[in-house]
């Protein structure tokens, strides 16, 4: 009998859709517990069905100075994060669910085993990182009942927007803000189209913003001082000639930093501000960072040649863009599918991936022979066969099907 673990419910590539033949859904949501935290080795055992959102409000309420700093959609789990590789708009500063933020877990195999991947120590030389092979498999290969997480000391953070008369030169801008080593903790690319959908959502309010290509900055330093150079340093790069930013707008306190920070987390449900009544298609992919501006244009053009209402935003310090394709109908939704195909296909002819942090699912399975390669694919088929010959646990997920069964798109 096929088993899927459903938590959070946020996934975006139908990674918790039933499969074909049906089967049992294990709700691992109630699964929410913070077992321990270890102040002194900054980490924590939690359940999988904790939410990263309610971990980061139990330390501040206990008052201490850590959080973790992965965020991908707000009601995430933890289980979820891990099985599905997430990241989020910190992964500029603080990297991946594929880096060191995982530090062991439990899983129960397909056998019925159940195992831990390591223990607790910061790192370790004892063979194969086995905690990695859970991470980004979707719950193809084990149910995660445990998680030891790593914690980061919580820094102080403000907040500033800036605009550009395009994304090239909002991009090369950011390149040299990385280069010069400053604290940067999330740089986001947003286009008109989002900047517009933001001001319908505060209508009749007067506009928030220029609807302009532009940039959302989360500062971060130890102090205040050292955060007042950074924007100092921000400002002073977004306003050279050659980027010509403009309008530079620094948060006067914590609260404003706040709101306009939410104007960001909020993209998806502004973005359907743009067509009301529409259902919206939310895809990313990920190209390496100098590649980002040429991807963003041409699926701008692509987009506006299509006839659709969309925005994009983009996590610009490490590559990874999304878009949000609103459709009405099925003729539409047929249009969105192929500009989302010709997205990926873009992506990986620019040395880029099909999904930079939604992961695989079923939505995006056929493009892994294209990007990977036949030997890479199959190794990864391999290991499922071996751990879970019978195909029970989240089937039809994250592995393609054979290469040649492969049906091209037009």
């Amino acid at each position: 009998m096929p088993i899927t673990a459903y938590s959070g419910g946020t996934s975006l590539e139908g990674q918790f859709r039933s499969s074909p033949v049906g089967g049992i859904c294990i709700d691992m949501g109630g699964m929410n517990k913070i077992l321990e935290i270890h102040e002194e080795d900054s980490d924590l055992v939690c359940q999988p069905g904790a939410g990263w959102m309610d971990i980061n409000d139990t330390l501040k309420e206990k008052g201490l100075q850590l959080f973790f700093p992965l965020d991908p959609a707000p009601s995430a789990t933890i289980g979820g994060m891990l099985s599905n590789g997430c990241s989020g708009t910190n992964a500029v500063r603080y990297g991946t669910a594929k880096a060191e933020w995982f530090l062991n877990a439990t899983v129960v195999l397909p056998s019925g085993e159940v195992i831990k991947t390591r223990r607790r120590a910061r790192k370790s030389s004892a063979g194969f990182d086995t905690t990695k092979l859970f991470i980004g498999a979707e719950g193809t290969l084990g149910i995660v009942t445990e998680v030891t997480i790593r914690l980061a000391p919580l820094l102080p953070t403000t907040v500033a927007v800036v605009h550009f008369p395009d994304v090239r030169k909002a991009a090369a801008a950011v390149r040299e803000i990385l280069n010069r080593g400053v604290g940067i903790e999330c740089v986001e690319l947003v286009d008109n189209e989002f900047m517009r959908a933001t001001n319908l959502v505060h209508a009749p309010a007067p506009p928030r913003y220029p609807e302009l290509d532009s940039l959302f900055f989360k500062l971060q330093g130890p102090t205040p001082a050292s955060l007042a150079e950074t924007a100092r340093i921000v400002k002073e790069v977004v306003s050279k000639p050659e980027y010509g930013g403009s309008g530079w707008k620094l948060a006067k306190n914590d609260e404003e930093a706040a709101d306009i920070w939410m104007d960001r987390k909020n993209a998806h449900y502004a973005g359907l501000a743009l067509l009301p009544g529409a259902r919206g298609w939310a895809t990313d992919v990920c190209v390496p960072i100098s590649k980002l501006p040429d991807l963003v244009y041409e699926t701008k053009k692509d987009i506006k040649d299509s006839g659709l209402t969309s925005h994009i935003v983009g996590h610009v310090g490490d590559g990874n863009f999304h878009a949000l394709l609103l459709f009405r109908d099925d003729a539409e939704l047929a249009v969105v599918r192929d500009v989302v195909h010709r997205m990926v296909e873009r992506a990986i002819a620019l040395d880029g991936t099909c999904t930079g942090e939604h992961g695989v699912g079923m939505g995006k399975k056929e493009y892994l022979y294209e990007e990977l390669g036949e030997g890479t694919v199959e190794l990864m088929k391999a290991i499922k066969r071996t751990i879970d010959p019978l195909n029970l646990f989240n089937p039809g997920k994250l592995y393609p099907e054979e290469k040649d069964s492969k049906h091209p798109r037009p």
